[in-house]
């Protein structure tokens, strides 16, 4: 499917919430784009609410992937893909301008409490049982990126944050004492299965 589809606005905060996380949107010839939605098996529910969300921009309902090095139950992956469209392009010229994901200016713009929430239930963790830190996980994101992220989040909800050096990149550290600002902010838009990452 090449045609426009009806984006909601709602939909719009869920997709970039989705970009800023484990989502990806692919193209074959950088007019039409589609987004790529796959997670493990175990959080199938959360796949099924956010088909739920992006419906009418589906090209079928979700799958099974399952691989023969997976020998557990429960191993594998469930995923979804939205329709081709040039719908999507937009956001693919401004997350992947040189086809790597980058995270661009209007971030401040975007960030909203829901697409934080996705952003969060995507790539948020707990730093340990004893704190009350939290984690948001943006190994793949350049310099520039992880300042605007910052940025954006200071500036649309005063969340301090500072940055965590790992091998492979940079984490997003939420401090403690600015865990219930976080939790005021998303509570309302956690999923049940991930209650466990705001505490």
């Amino acid at each position: 499917m090449n045609k426009k589809l009806k984006i909601t606005n709602r939909q719009k905060q869920i997709i970039i919430g989705k970009i800023l996380g484990d989502g990806c949107l692919e193209t074959v010839n950088g007019t039409t784009y589609r987004l790529k939605i796959e997670h493990s098996v175990k959080q199938k529910d959360y796949v099924d609410w956010l088909y739920a969300e992006l419906k009418n921009l589906a090209t079928a309902e979700p799958k099974f992937k399952l691989h023969k090095s997976y020998k557990r139950k429960n191993s594998g992956k469930y995923w979804f893909n939205t329709a081709y469209s040039p719908s999507f392009r937009f956001y693919g010229k401004q997350f992947y301008p040189q086809g790597k994901k980058v995270v661009p200016k209007l971030i401040k713009r975007w960030l909203t409490p829901l697409t934080l929430a996705i952003w969060f239930m995507d790539d948020g963790s707990v730093k340990s049982k004893e704190c009350k830190g939290r984690i948001l996980n943006t190994h793949s994101f350049d310099r520039i990126s992880l300042k605007r992220l910052q940025e954006a989040l200071w500036s649309n909800f005063k969340i301090r944050t500072n940055l965590r050096k790992q091998k492979d990149g940079a984490q997003i550290y939420i401090p403690a004492s600015e865990h219930e600002k976080l939790k005021k902010v998303i509570g309302r838009y956690i999923l049940s299965s991930f209650r466990y990452k705001l505490g």
